[in-house]
């Protein structure tokens, strides 16, 4: 009986064992792998190669003062490339298995807590914290976003791969091995009518605006004058009148909302400064 007794403790030790061996084994087995085409929410999934990744990070001039969101993140890999500059970054993913196996993938780097990864619709979750935008999806969700992206903060860069905004043009392209990558910032707004007050009297500015490209005119004593060589980048603006009194003159500045703070470099070489407010619309 006693011999028994302990070959049937034997035996159940041995398959206690066996089922921690197993364990692991099976979770393995049945570890979620993503394949190359499968159906997303609104796109296929197929990755960006990581050349190709480091170019739209470079465009971005991603450093580690950055906050880096992925649009539609799938397995994680340019949240994780931008983790591995530095920045904090965060991926938005409808698949919650995708998440699962970035969050891995993260793991696997030793940046849990630097890249981080949530389940949700790129079109209900609020990413405007961000100072960049990384995206792979279709041109027709791009237009989707356009809007949202358009109002946040001046100076916002944003990187899609493979498809554009149609008339936003984009600042920058890149192509790596038949790849393209388009790059935005987003502009302040500011069309409308500014005015300041200079030693001479009222100065009038007048700008028109299709997304970052600007033109109008200058009006100074009396005189109104065209804009030249005028560029919006951000919430920086710069242009410059040509022939005429007062004549030359450099202008540029800095937008914040309905107000721009700059300087003026006059002919002779000296500056001045100048503080511009948007007038009102009737």
């Amino acid at each position: 009986m006693t011999m028994r007794i302990r070959n049937l403790a034997t035996i159940f030790a041995l398959a206690i064992l066996l089922l921690c061996v197993a364990a692991p084994t099976a979770a393995i087995a049945q570890e979620y792998v993503p394949t190359v085409g499968q159906d997303g929410k609104d796109v296929i999934w197929v990755p960006t190669p990581e050349e190709l990744i480091a170019a739209m990070l470079d465009m971005a001039k991603v450093t580690a003062s950055d906050y880096v969101i992925d649009l539609g993140s799938g397995d994680g890999r340019i949240v994780i490339a931008a983790a591995k500059r530095g920045a904090r970054a965060l991926g938005v993913e409808f698949n919650p298995d995708m998440v699962e196996t970035s969050k891995r993938n993260a793991q696997k780097e030793g940046l849990s807590g630097k890249a981080n990864f949530i389940r949700g619709d790129i079109f209900e979750t609020d990413f405007t914290q961000a100072t960049v935008i990384t995206m792979y999806l279709l041109p027709d969700l791009n237009l989707k976003l356009r809007p949202k992206i358009l109002d946040m903060k001046p100076g916002t860069r944003v990187v899609s791969h493979a498809f554009s905004m149609d008339d936003w043009e984009a600042d920058q392209t890149t192509s790596v091995e038949e790849r393209t990558a388009y790059f935005w910032i987003v502009p302040a707004k500011v069309g409308g009518t500014w005015t300041w007050q200079t030693t001479a009297g009222k100065a009038e500015l007048t700008l028109k605006q299709i997304y970052q490209k600007i033109e109008g005119n200058l009006k100074m004593e009396g005189k109104e004058q065209p804009l030249k060589n005028a560029k919006l980048e951000g919430d920086r603006i710069s242009f410059a009148v040509g022939e005429g009194n007062p004549t030359p003159r450099e202008y540029a500045g800095r937008v914040n909302g309905n107000s721009i703070d700059g300087i003026t470099k006059l002919a002779n070489g000296s500056e001045t400064k100048w503080a511009a407010v948007r007038r009102a619309q009737q």
